[in-house]
């Protein structure tokens, strides 16, 4: 399996030049499906998510498709998906993310299309990945459970990602406020900044990083 799970997507060159060499192939032989489903419930501006796009659009991918989960029938999600080389998981509400990838019967087939695929999360996207979503997420990121029944991810990697280290727009992100928190798991925990990642291909974990990470 192939995951390159960030903070905040394609924030630098070192994560892009991971992608592509995940990926194993230029961009114009990729076809990308951006997933935005955890950030339908995010009230505000949405400044974060043109940003997304736009880094995803200046890769000059072959295709970049947009599958939102929660909008389209099964048959046709499926579909649009398996014509994508790579997802790219928009960040969000972790909860909502998770109630849709469940409620599709996306969760059925992930496994089985991620062994020719690459999931790229973000922020969300990135959580989404692990054993247990961990109910401090509503103190560091004022994250609502949303109607999700259950703590638990998907439960591709023995760690725990949590994003946005020392963003002022996340002012409870510290070192000091998750490390006291990161008690609470039984997994070891990465805590990236916005300029940070984890690769993980196979056995293999890799931090990513022009900024700042810590592991706990």
């Amino acid at each position: 399996m192939k995951l390159l799970l960030t903070s905040a997507g394609f924030s630098n060159e070192s994560i892009k030049k991971a992608f592509f060499e995940l990926a194993g192939r230029p961009a114009s032989e990729i076809k990308a499906a951006y997933i935005p489903t955890a950030s339908n419930v995010e009230l505000g501006d949405k400044w974060w998510m043109i940003n997304d796009i736009i880094s995803l659009k200046n890769l000059n991918l072959k295709q970049l498709d947009i599958v939102d989960i929660s909008a389209l029938p099964k048959n046709m999600m499926i579909s649009r998906l398996k014509e994508a080389d790579a997802f790219f998981v928009e960040g969000g509400n972790t909860y909502h993310l998770m109630q849709w990838i469940e409620k599709s019967g996306l969760k059925e087939l992930l496994s089985e299309m991620l062994k020719t695929r690459i999931w790229v999360g973000v922020s969300a996207g990135s959580i989404a990945v692990g054993k247990k979503l961990s109910t401090f997420d509503e103190r560091l990121y004022d994250e609502e459970v949303d109607g999700y029944k259950g703590n638990n991810g998907l439960g591709y990697v023995d760690f725990s990602i949590r994003p946005h280290l020392n963003n002022p727009d996340f002012p409870n992100v510290t070192t000091k406020k998750v490390k006291d928190l990161a008690r609470d798991l039984d997994t070891p925990l990465y805590v990236l900044d916005d300029n940070s990642a984890v690769l993980v291909d196979g056995n293999k974990v890799e931090i990513i990083s022009e900024g700042t990470w810590e592991k706990f």
